[in-house]
Order: C-alpha cells, then structure tokens, then sequence
C-alpha cells in the first residue's frame, strides 16, 4: 500500500511547495485539477475550486437547503423554505451529519472550509446580498443532496409537485441520460469502453461540475453536480461508472381522509394523531425588516403531508432516509481498483436510486439497477406509480430490497450494454434478465424509441471503434422517422394540398436526422408535437409495442390519423418560418451570454440519441436550455483513453469566459481531449491555486 500510495504522490507531480497541502490547477477550459497531500486538503480545495467557478448559485442552492432562503433574500423564497422545512431537510441533515464516521465528518467540513475561504479572500467576486447565506456548513453539504437527490430526483419533485401533477392529471417531466459499456469483444480495440452522457437541464443544481481529484490512493477524473463532495460520474486508471435516471420508484404518495380540524386521519379502522411541529419562518421584506410566521409541519406515519384539499391529504414516503453514508459509498468508489472492490462500495446501498453502468481494465462491464426499491405487499408498477390509498397499514412498506435482488448483468455475451432510461429488461440482446422473475412493480416494460436506436446503434456493429463509440454518441439520426417516414411518404404524395406534396419532397431527402444543416427535421418535428398535442401519439401506429418485438414496434403508421397531422403542421411551419426546408440549426440554436451558434439534437421522444431540449423564444427560435450535458467517452487502455465535454462549461459565474466556451464544440458535435497528467494539465494551464 505504501509503494502504491508513493507512486500516486509522484505520477500526480506532488513536488508542490513543501508547505503546501494542495494544489488547484485550472485547465483552459476551466476544469480544476486538484493535488492534495491528504483527503481534508483534497476537500477544502474541492469546495474552493466550486466557489469560484459558481459562487452566486451555491450559496444560494445553500441557502434554499437550510429552509432559510426566505430570511436572506425576501418573499420569493418562502414557497421553497415551507417546502425544504415540510420534508423535514434542514433536521435530517443535522442528523446525518451526527451519524458520519469522524473522516467522513471532517472532510465535510473541509470542503464547506473551502468554499468559506474563497468567500472570504474574494469577497469583491460573490453578489453581496447572496453572501448572507454564509458561513457554510459541514450540515449545509448533506441538506444541499438530500434537497437534489431525495426530494427531486427520487421524488421527481415531490409531493408539492405530485399534487400538482397526479391531482390535476399533468405530465411531469423526468430527467434523462445515455449510458454505454462496450466489452473487449465488441470493441475493435480490444479494450472495454465506458460512454458516460446524462442528460439534464442546463441550470440550477442539475449543472455537472467537471475536475480531476488526486491525493493518496486517489486518481479519479468526473464530474458532480454542483455542490456536492463526491464524484458521482467518472473514470480512473482501472474502472468507471456512469449514472442514468432508472424507471425507479422509491416515493410513494398516499391520499389521506383527514379528521375534522385535520390534526388526524383515519388509520386502521380509527382515528391517528400528526406529528406537528410548529416552526417559525422569517421572511426579509423589501425595506429590510424581518417579518415572521409560523410554518406547521404535519407528518403522518408514511411521511410529511405535502399537500392538503377537501379533507384529504398527500403524505410522501422516500427510501433512502434513514441511509446518511452516501458520501463515504462514492469516496470508496472512486478509489476502488477491480469490479470486487467497486462492487463492495455499490453495496452499501446508500444511494437511493439510479441505474450503474460501469466498465474497466480487466475487461468487465455491468449494468445494475440500482438504488433503493420497496419491499411493496402487492400491486404492480401502475398502481404503485399513482396515488396510493393510506388509511391502511396493507399499504405501507417498511423494508427495501438487498442488493441481490436488484436485476443486474455482468459481462452479457452480447459485449454490450446500453441504457437510455428504459427498463432494465432491454439493457442488451439477447435479453438477459426475465422480467417476469423480479416483482411487478420493480419496474415497468416498454422501450421507447430512444433506447431502441441507441439498442440499435450497439447491436449493428460487430467491432467498435473508440472513434465510432464517439460518433454514435453524437448521433441525432430519429428513430421514429426511420419507423414511419416511407409510409409517410407514400400518402402525403397523394394530397390534394400542394404544400403537402411539397413536403414530401423535402422529407425523402431529408437526411432523417437533427443535424446544424438538416432540412426537414423541423417539418417531422412538428409533425410529432402536432399529435403530442392532439393526444393522436398511440393512434399513430397500427401495431402497438409489443415485448416480443421491442425493439421493432410500434410500427404501421395510421394514415388516417397522420395526414391530418402533417398538414397542419406544414401550415405551421410555413406560416413561423415561411420555409418548409428551413435548416434545424437555423431555428434551434445555443444562445448564452451573447454566443448564438446553431444548435444539433432534439427530443429522446423522436428516438433521437443525442437529446437537446429547447424552449420557444419570442422571435420564433428555439434555445436550447437542457439535455446533453457531460459526456466522458473512455477507453480503458493503457494509460486510459477519454474525451470530454460539459455543455454549459466549468461556470456559471458572471464574467467567466468558461460559461459558454464549450458551445462551438457541441454546436460542432466534438468532443475535447482529457488532461490527466499533471504535464498535460501544466501544458494547457490556465491558473494554480496553493493550500
């Protein structure tokens, strides 16, 4: 361990000062590479290399996770403190806090030292009235991922959001990613590859945070979303994993018939009693003065009431509360060095959902469908994905299931494993898990149209290139042009509109992809939101998903249903853009702080892999403003191979050049080389930085 630990120091150029215990080095992009001498020092150098990149937005992410945004900055933060205060984040960090191991404690601390000391030796660099959230705490850590990964990603916004959502039948939008782990038999080069790519929005805490951290037994190059200690996603010399949102459901929202008064509910045939805790809150007003008011908190055996009409309530129950070793599982991932010891860390269990794709230098790759999923009495997915009657103990569960009952594959004979956010029965082909062998409600069956190209794209190619693998992540070919387009064709030809024919014309040589240049794209895309709005998605094919066939159905378009669809979206379009064949890029574009490039990608819906997501703007463009968002394509040679990107950039401070210098790579579909070395990083260095 000692030779291992020495050979660390010095491939990581630790000839720093001899009084320095760490080392930032900024790249040209903006990435810190940290070299520390001890993990407390990695931390605090962590913390400060995030301060400086995203100063304003941690302390308020921060301040928002303490419950006391409202306090700092004024009534529109109330709503988010009641929020943060009903799920009880600010006392269960406190907790957690209480139940780390003392090394885990201290490096907490360290990395909110950090971010403290960059406060205060640029004070001059922070928005002045954001620094009220300051000092930061070893406790604001912990609040701060129990906000992001508890209450929204595992909640898929909580309770809050599903009264607003499942109450009133809306759709709630999920977060996406792709994952890809390629075996030596499917790669041309003989090496296991890992495509890392999640896809989320392009703001707030869902931005991803690159950097390299290096101290003993350490080597490890991702990226976190901001505010958070420890590496989520990424690679070391042996091994890397990647995360993508799983068909997973660890929260639970229960209807409640509440009491007269509704300080109880029924429960088993009587009458039980909330928890009630009566907090107060203050709210800065405008002329600086404080007013305060009493926020009540009920909570019933499932969890906090988040919502309350016509004498029912919504009670939310979340895995993973009671699991506060997340930070201590991810520390012993990252510096794992063969699938036995990766896997002993992954056992903990202490993340509370996500799929694990994971590949390295002995050739293994896996998928597991991870996180924490209910031991549940009865019911499949359907049921367990509404509301869920809770007057009853029959319905409440108390217990999650192990680790060796969670669907897994290693190694697949195919030499493949994808996953674009489908179940984990179509991670590759030959299907190598029986779905009908794990509890129903463990996950739902489909494949949508994005994981069959991605499926597709895995499956054609017997030897992949490292090149290839990176081409196919760039790939914005539709899946569900290719399904339906020649039937399409066929009839639009035959319209009696002459603009219908027209497109027709444009859509045959159409390169079926949302490229800068392609023509037609922005045709067929509207074509599609047309029978999104018009609820005609499930009428558009004769032939419905079927599990025997999951990767070729739906098919067989409905003409009927189609042809008045693409004509009214040929009137759309000529009527915004007065150009059927108006470039994809020339409608869609990257526009951030002054930079205006055309931009690629579009919705996973049209079974595109390469998923941008865009909102309108007032001049009839379309911005991009999520999606794509790190992408690590990693070959694990020797030494190991990567190519990288952050969409948005290493920052979102005001003035930093780092905010939007990525763009005119993703605009262009390229990816950048990883430094790993410290030469390398010395040779493209922007600014160093000593502890």
């Amino acid at each position: 361990m000692t030779r291992f630990i020495i050979s660390t120091l010095l491939s990581a150029g630790m000839a720093t000062a001899q009084s320095s215990r760490a080392e930032i080095l900024w790249d040209t992009y903006g990435v810190p590479h940290i070299y520390a001498r001890d993990q407390d020092s990695l931390m605090r150098a962590f913390g400060y290399a995030q301060m400086q990149s995203h100063g304003d937005l941690l302390l308020e992410l921060y301040g928002r996770a303490r419950g006391r945004a409202a306090e700092y900055w004024g009534k529109p933060y109330r709503d988010s403190d009641v929020e943060v205060r009903t799920y009880g984040i600010p006392k269960l960090a406190q907790a957690w806090y209480g139940q780390q191991k003392p090394e885990f404690r201290s490096m907490l601390d360290a990395f909110a030292g950090g971010m403290n000391q960059y406060a205060k030796e640029h004070p001059e660099r922070l928005a002045v009235k954001l620094q009220a959230a300051l000092p930061m705490r070893g406790e604001d850590v912990l609040a701060h991922i129990l906000r992001v990964i508890h209450f929204s990603f595992v909640s898929r916004g909580a309770a809050l959001e599903a009264q607003k959502k499942r109450w009133m039948t809306q759709r709630a939008e999920t977060p996406g990613s792709n994952a890809w782990t390629i075996a030596p038999s499917r790669a041309a080069g003989g090496k296991a590859m890992l495509l890392a790519n999640p896809h989320l929005p392009w703001s707030d805490f869902y931005l991803w945070y690159e950097s390299q951290l290096v101290a003993p037994g350490m080597d490890f190059y991702g990226a976190t979303l901001i505010g958070n200690c420890l590496p989520s996603v990424g690679f070391n010399q042996s091994l890397g994993w990647t995360h993508t949102v799983n068909t997973h459901d660890g929260a639970d929202v229960y209807e409640l018939t509440l009491t007269p008064g509704g300080d109880g509910y029924a429960w088993n045939g009587g009458i039980k009693l909330f928890d009630i805790d009566r907090q107060k809150l203050k709210v800065r007003q405008e002329g600086g003065s404080t007013a305060e008011e009493e926020v009540v908190v009920k909570a019933s055996v499932h969890g906090p009431v988040a919502g309350v009409k016509q004498g029912k309530a919504l009670a939310l129950r979340v895995v993973g509360l009671d699991q506060p070793h997340m930070f201590e599982q991810y520390w012993r991932m990252a510096r794992a060095r063969t699938f036995d010891e990766w896997e002993a860390a992954v056992k903990m269990q202490q993340m509370p959902m996500f799929t694990f794709m994971y590949a390295d230098s002995a050739g293994h790759i896996y998928h597991l469908f991870g996180g924490l999923t209910p031991v549940r009495p009865k019911g499949g997915w359907r049921y367990w994905s509404g509301i869920v009657p809770g007057d009853t103990s029959e319905t409440l569960w108390t217990k999650t299931h192990p680790y060796e009952e969670l669907p897994k594959v290693l190694d697949p004979p195919s030499g493949w494993l994808q996953n674009a956010n489908d179940p984990p029965w179509t991670t590759t082909f030959p299907a190598a898990l029986d779905a009908a062998r794990f509890p129903a409600y463990m996950a739902p069956r489909g494949m949508a149209f994005r994981p069959q190209r991605s499926a597709r794209m895995a499956a054609e190619d017997a030897s992949i290139t490292f090149d290839e693998m990176v081409g196919y992540k760039h790939s914005t070919r539709m899946e569900l042009a290719d399904r339906i387009l020649d039937e399409l064709l066929a009839a639009a030809r035959k319209h009696e509109n002459e603009d219908v024919r027209r497109a027709a014309d444009i859509l045959a040589v159409w390169d079926r992809c949302a490229d800068n240049n392609s023509r037609g794209a922005v045709l067929f895309s509207e074509f599609y939101q047309a029978a999104a709005r018009a609820g005609s998605l499930p009428k558009l094919f004769t032939t419905t998903w079927s599990e025997s066939d999951p990767r070729g159905t739906p098919r067989g378009l409905n003409v009927e249903v189609a042809l008045p669809l693409l004509a009214g979206a040929v009137r759309g379009v000529k009527q915004r853009y007065g150009a059927l064949d108006i470039p994809w890029g020339e409608v869609h574009r990257l526009r951030i702080d002054g930079v205006d490039l055309p931009a690629n990608g579009a919705s996973g819906e049209l079974g595109v892999f390469r998923v941008t997501s865009y909102e309108a703007l007032p001049d009839g463009k379309r911005k991009a403003v999520g999606g794509d968002s790190f992408v690590a394509a990693v070959e694990f040679s020797t030494p190991v191979k990567a190519m990288l990107l952050t969409s948005c950039g290493s920052a979102s401070q005001p003035g930093s050049p780092h905010r939007t210098d990525q763009l005119p790579l993703y605009s262009q579909k390229r990816l950048r080389p990883a430094w790993l070395t410290r030469a390398q990083v010395e040779a493209n260095l922007e600014s160093r930085k000593s502890f």
